[in-house]
């Protein structure tokens, strides 16, 4: 279905006043030309696919620039004495997450679903492991049920309410077990949590008289620094509450609080947390591989490392509209980045664009997960069998969507590794 858009609209118009619109005004809404070819770099890589007989979507790893974000990562967190844990949902592929561990010589993992952590388990059964999120209690239970309380016993269950501590409380007693619990605090993002240092001591309380946890330590999710107007004011913000929690936790918990995890930060603020935090430990997944949702000042020094690439099923044809054939030629002039219409192999992945230049999804013609028309100036040239080339948003669900991921070494695919099975 062809859904109008303004651009479209604004070409109609164009159409219908003809000789009434002043030709200034005009000049003043066309867009500019941004079509362009695959630059050196993707050129080679499209190479390699070819070589390789790659001709369905895949995700790419590129090799050289993941050992990079690798080291200026270690670099950083190891100049400010910053253990790192690494994120595996942001990162759902065994062989990539050995990959970062070892270069930052880390077993630290932060875990978000049971899948994922019982994967991690069979895998490295001696790694320290911090859930990201709360997980329901029955989940929880299941775990316990189908794993046994051995192989968890170096998991910190985290915690946010009085309620799942109560809830946890009736699992370990089930089955006779310590739980490690580590309580998630608000430090600005509200997005639950313990609200504040009061909180957090009742909390530790509740958790201290269940007679059946040891306290790990403390979660703080920081993201909401970076997507603030006032990055400055929020961070000071958040580091004043964790230092409040801290002192709430050395005020319950005997002993120095720094033995224990005072896990914070994430792709958005770890290099914030290199120039000085309260916390002792930092979490990062998305960084290594820089998906576009992490395109900020502070990881200016990252470089992308993962790409889909896909086939182009057909190109070289003007953009024609179902039912409004008679928009083609204004919308074209208007807008010359439309002009051309270009159907991928699959689409409609929480991705965009990158080569060649000036391809853009359609507001007219709607996204599609078959064959997903983008168009382009004439100035792109491409052929059936050709890749596309577009920068995810996100690496943690979309990486589960394509099978093997591939990775781009010395200007061939080399290894392709298997990523783990698909969960929520």
């Amino acid at each position: 279905m062809v859904r109008l858009s303004r651009r479209a609209a604004i070409a109609g118009g164009v159409v219908a006043l003809g000789a009434g619109v002043g030709a200034g005004t005009v000049a003043a809404l066309r867009s500019a030309d941004h079509g362009g070819t695959h630059d050196a770099y993707f050129r080679n890589v499209q190479g390699a696919l070819a070589q390789a007989g790659l001709a369905q979507p895949v995700l790419v790893v590129d090799a050289a620039r993941l050992d990079a974000n690798i080291a200026r990562l270690r670099t950083a967190v190891g100049a400010a004495h910053l253990p790192l844990r690494v994120v595996v949902k942001s990162l759902p592929c065994p062989t990539l997450l050995d990959r970062v561990a070892k270069g930052l010589s880390t077993n630290r993992f932060m875990v978000f679903n049971a899948p994922m952590l019982a994967a991690m388990l069979a895998l490295h059964p001696d790694g320290d492991y911090l859930t990201g999120k709360p997980l329901p209690a029955p989940l929880v239970a299941h775990l316990y049920a189908t794993l046994g309380a051995p192989a968890l016993a170096n998991v910190q269950w985290l915690v946010d309410t009085p309620e799942r501590i109560a809830a946890y409380a009736a699992i370990a007693r089930a089955n006779g077990s310590r739980m490690k619990l580590s309580c998630e605090i608000d430090v600005g993002l509200h997005r639950g949590g313990f609200a504040d240092a009061a909180a957090l001591a009742e909390g530790l309380k509740a958790a201290q008289a269940a007679g059946c946890f040891d306290v790990a330590g403390l979660m703080g999710y920081d993201a909401h620094v970076a997507k603030l107007g006032d990055g400055d004011a929020a961070w000071a913000d958040a580091q004043s509450r964790y230092a409040a929690a801290i002192k709430a936790l050395a005020a319950l918990v005997p002993g120095d609080p720094q033995r224990l995890t005072l896990n914070s930060a994430g792709s958005y603020t770890v290099m914030r947390h290199t120039r000085g935090t309260v916390a002792n430990e930092v979490s990062v997944g998305s960084a290594f591989v820089k998906p576009n949702d992490f395109d900020i000042a502070e990881n200016k020094d990252l470089a992308p490392a993962l790409f889909i690439a896909t086939p182009v099923i057909k190109a070289g044809r003007p953009l024609d509209l179902p039912g409004h054939a008679y928009l083609n030629g204004p919308l074209a002039f208007m807008d010359p980045n439309t002009a051309q219409a270009i159907y991928i192999f699959g689409g409609h992945w929480l991705a965009d664009p990158v080569s060649p230049p000036g391809l853009q999804t359609s507001d007219l013609i709607g996204l599609s997960s078959n064959q997903q028309l983008l168009t382009g100036s004439w100035r792109v040239h491409l052929k059936p069998d050709d890749s596309v080339f577009l920068r995810p948003h996100q690496s943690e669900a979309l990486m589960l969507q394509f099978g093997d991921v591939v990775l781009y070494q010395d200007g061939r695919i080399g290894d392709r590794w298997p990523v783990f099975p698909a969960s929520a």
